[in-house]
């Protein structure tokens, strides 16, 4: 993290460009259930899709970069308009960059939340670095900023929440509901 600490968490989120979602333990709350033919089933949170839809109405970049390799995951990311997915590897790193390259922004632009130490090497360099309650110590040591809810269970809503607050844009993006 290379600000001072005096730099507020709210602060971090108004310079989001593009927000980084790990999955297992951030976007499920990291259970893995197996069908009959053996193939590993997740469950997503329909209002954390929601939260992800209005971000990105709100301008703001939506990505996943995850360790594990999943088509349902390929799945939930063109459900839900995500268009920078990268699966398998517990390297992070290389695609984090490679997506810093791609869309041009700075590592203080962009915001990640994780929940395992894989997530490290990115929760370190990001300007917004976000962790789940139910994180590994050392990430949430390494977090700006810990949602209330668990992964899977609201946490990237509220993160969603939180950024269009600190941008000013939440007003504006939710008034379509408010009629």
């Amino acid at each position: 993290m290379s600000e001072p600490t005096s730099v507020t968490y709210l602060e971090r989120a108004a310079r989001v460009k593009l927000m980084i979602f790990d999955v297992d333990g951030v976007l499920t709350d990291g259970s893995l259930h197996y069908g009959a033919d053996g193939e590993a089933l997740k469950t997503f949170n329909v209002q954390d899709g929601l939260g992800i839809k209005l971000i990105q109405e709100a301008g703001i970049q939506t990505a996943i970069i995850s360790a594990r390799t999943s088509p349902q995951v390929i799945r939930r990311a063109a459900d839900l308009g995500i268009s920078h997915l990268h699966q398998g590897g517990h390297d992070k790193l290389t695609p984090f960059n490679a997506l810093l390259h791609k869309t041009g922004l700075t590592a203080e632009q962009v915001g990640f939340i994780g929940d395992d130490v894989v997530d490290l090497p990115i929760l370190k360099r990001v300007g917004f670095a976000v962790a789940v309650p139910n994180g590994r110590q050392a990430v949430l040591a390494c977090a700006h900023h810990t949602t209330v809810a668990f992964g899977g269970k609201g946490a990237v809503r509220e993160v969603c929440e939180l950024l269009m607050h600190a941008q000013g844009s939440y007003e504006r993006v939710m008034a379509q509901f408010l009629v």
